[in-house]
């Protein structure tokens, strides 16, 4: 199969790498940290208007109407630029999962409203399991999609008990989310659940390994730049070969991971047999790899990487904080192996 990226796709990235470069710094990071959010509204906002977070929307609600392989790219930007708006969350699985779902009366109303809320950026959402201790995001989100006992719900944060807990990641503000289902918040029952939970959490598995290589890009050309900098013994430690070899490792890992991210996310635009496989599989290579980059960029850095001043440790925590969520690499290798059996 031949696959590349169009004109228009390769160019909507390109205005998002521009957008993120001047309005998500490192200095920005560290103020989401700090803000009651974890993320900007106004940011937010701008990014709606881009068209980048109604991506997946219909068209009849406001939005672009597309498919993953055009959001995949930005996913991966995302992570690059460390963008701590609820992307990922927003418009990889909960505008796909509630245009999917064929209800009908005032859940339908309902839905459709919150579709063209996150169009226009005026809404985010969370996404919850029942296997989930934590809804991560769930303490900042204004619509919250939670499984219980195999049926999609919806409801707004308001309508629901948050507890707020710790998070590694700044920006992802975990909560245990108190919720009583009921008739009016049921957007998915049976059969219909099962498929539309499904696709959300392929999507979730695909998604976040497109943030990880992101994530993990942005550790390397940091680790790069700190090797051509840092002088020992009159050469840049960039020059050694340890560290060469140290950073060849790790961009390998992350090269490995890519293709198979875009592998993933065309063969769930497609409906291809083996989705959840391919999906299970960019997931464990895209931790592997964010993990792995980590690792060689604290390496590289030495003590100064440990430190709160540097900024290394923004993406590190958001590898080792997604390389956990919606399943680690070991889950999604079993998962592979076992698909792969039941052929």
């Amino acid at each position: 199969m031949h696959f590349a990226f169009d004109e228009q796709q390769l160019e909507f990235r390109a205005q998002l790498r521009a957008f993120a470069d001047k309005q998500c710094t490192p200095a920005d990071i560290r103020l989401a940290w700090e803000s009651d959010l974890g993320w900007s509204r106004q940011r937010w906002a701008a990014l709606a208007e881009m068209g980048v977070v109604g991506l997946t929307v219909p068209a009849e609600r406001g939005g672009l109407g597309l498919g993953l392989v055009d959001l995949v790219l930005l996913l991966e930007e995302a992570g690059r630029a460390g963008l701590p708006e609820p992307l990922l969350e927003t418009t990889a699985l909960a505008a796909p999962a509630l245009a999917a779902t064929v209800i009908s009366g005032g859940a339908r109303t309902r839905a459709d409203g919150w579709l063209e809320q996150i169009a226009r950026g005026e809404a985010a959402a969370a996404v919850g399991m029942s296997w989930m201790p934590v809804v991560p995001g769930a303490a900042a989100a204004d619509v919250l999609l939670l499984e219980r006992g195999g049926d999609l719900h919806g409801a707004l944060r308001q309508d629901v008990q948050i507890e707020p807990r710790a998070a590694l990641d700044g920006t992802r503000r975990p909560a245990v989310v108190h919720f009583e289902p009921s008739a009016p918040s049921l957007l998915a029952a049976g059969q219909q659940a099962h498929e539309v939970l499904a696709g959300l959490r392929d999507r979730a598995v695909m998604g976040t390994g497109a943030v990880l290589v992101g994530v993990a890009g942005r550790l390397l050309s940091m680790a790069a730049r700190y090797a051509g900098e840092r002088v020992q013994f009159g050469k840049p430690i960039g020059s050694f070969q340890a560290v060469k070899h140290l950073l060849a490792d790790a961009l390998v890992r992350v090269e490995f991971a890519r293709p198979a991210v875009y592998r993933a996310a065309w063969s769930l635009d497609t409906g291809h047999r083996d989705a959840g496989a391919h999906a299970s599989m960019a997931k464990a290579l895209a931790s592997d790899a964010a993990t792995g980059a980590a690792r060689a960029a604290l390496q590289v850095h030495g003590a100064i990487g440990y430190t709160w001043e540097h900024d290394l440790h923004l993406w590190m925590k958001r590898a080792w904080a997604l390389a956990a969520a919606w399943g680690d690499a070991p889950h999604h290798r079993a998962r592979v192996l076992e698909a792969a059996l039941g052929h």
